[in-house]
C-alpha cells in the first residue's frame, strides 16, 4: 500500500504538481488494496523555470497542520519536499492502523513540538526500516528529504527483501523528546495505578488491573497489548489509549533513569 501511494506521488511530482493535502483520508483503496492518491482540491502546478520549483500560497485558508511540513506552515512554501513530509505522516497512519497523528495534541502543540525536533515514535511492531524512512521524510531541511523516486526504490528493495522488515524499533528509542502533549499525564504525579487510570479516563478498568496484579508502575510499564487484552479490555479505542499512555509512561521512566545515571 505504501509503495502504491509513493508511486502515485512520484507520478504527480514528475508532472510538476504539488498535492499539498496528502493524508490517509485522501487515499482511495480498492478491494485488492490498490491505492490511488485523490482529492486534488489544493493541488497546484509548479513552474519549472527554477532549480527548486515552489508554490507559495497567499495568506488565508486552512492548513492541515498535522500533515504539513514546517516550512509550509511558517512560510506557506509548498514543494515536492513538503509533500514528502506529508507522505511520512501517511506512512505513520498506515503503520498505526489509522491512529490520529500526534493524538490529542493541539495544532499549536504540534507546531511547537516539531520546532523542538520531536518526531512521531514508531507505531507498535513497526519495522525499524519503515520508521527510519518516516524520519527521513521529516528532516527539518527539506533538501535532505528523499525524492519520491528514491522512496519508491527503497520500498521496492524492502519488498524484495522481506527480512529487512523483521527488525522492529525498541520502544525505549522511539521517543526523541518528552511528549509535549498536555493531555498525556506525568505518571510521577500519581501515587497509585488507580489514580493514573482515572487521569486517562479509563477508571472502569481499575479492578481488571488489580485482579491481575498490575498494581505498580514498574509492572504496568512493561504491559503489552496482549496483557491489555488478557485483563479484559476489549474495545479497540480503549486498548490504544491505555497502550499509548503506557508507552509514554515507559519513555518517562527511561528518561528519569537516564538522568539519575
Amino acid at each position: 500500500m505504501l509503495r502504491g501511494i509513493a508511486a502515485g506521488m512520484k507520478y504527480l511530482c514528475d508532472m510538476n504538481y504539488v498535492h499539498r493535502d496528502l493524508a490517509a483520508r485522501n487515499i482511495l483503496v480498492n478491494s485488492n488494496l490498490v491505492c490511488k492518491v485523490s482529492d486534488f482540491g489544493l493541488s497546484r502546478f509548479l513552474e519549472d523555470d527554477t532549480s527548486d520549483p515552489t508554490y507559495t500560497s497567499s495568506l488565508g485558508g486552512k492548513i492541515p497542520i498535522r500533515w504539513t511540513a514546517p516550512e509550509a506552515i511558517q512560510y506557506r512554501k509548498f514543494t515536492s519536499a513538503s509533500d514528502c513530509w506529508s507522505y511520512g505522516i501517511v506512512m505513520w497512519e498506515v503503520m498505526s492502523y489509522g491512529e490520529r497523528p500526534y493524538w490529542d495534541m493541539s495544532n499549536q502543540d504540534v507546531i511547537n513540538a516539531i520546532e523542538q525536533d520531536y518526531r512521531l515514535p514508531a507505531p507498535m511492531d513497526c519495522p525499524s526500516a519503515l520508521h527510519q524512512l518516516m524520519l527521513d521524510c521529516w528532516q527539518k531541511d527539506r533538501n535532505n528529504r528523499p525524492k519520491f523516486s528514491q522512496t519508491v526504490s527503497t520500498l521496492d528493495k524492502m519488498i524484495r527483501n522481506p527480512n529487512s522488515l523483521k527488525t522492529t524499533t525498541p520502544l525505549s528509542s522511539c521517543v526523541h523528546l518528552p511528549l509535549l502533549d498536555r493531555s498525556t499525564p506525568d505518571f510521577t504525579s500519581f501515587s497509585t495505578v488507580d489514580e493514573w487510570l482515572e487521569a486517562i479516563k479509563m477508571g472502569q478498568y481499575k479492578e481488571n488491573f488489580a485482579n491481575e496484579g498490575f498494581n505498580s508502575f514498574d509492572v504496568v510499564s512493561q504491559m503489552t497489548m496482549e496483557d491489555i487484552v488478557r485483563i479484559g479490555v476489549m474495545l479497540a479505542g480503549h486498548q490504544k489509549k491505555i497502550l499509548n499512555s503506557i508507552q509514554s509512561m515507559r519513555a518517562q521512566m527511561n528518561q528519569i533513569t537516564s538522568v539519575e545515571v
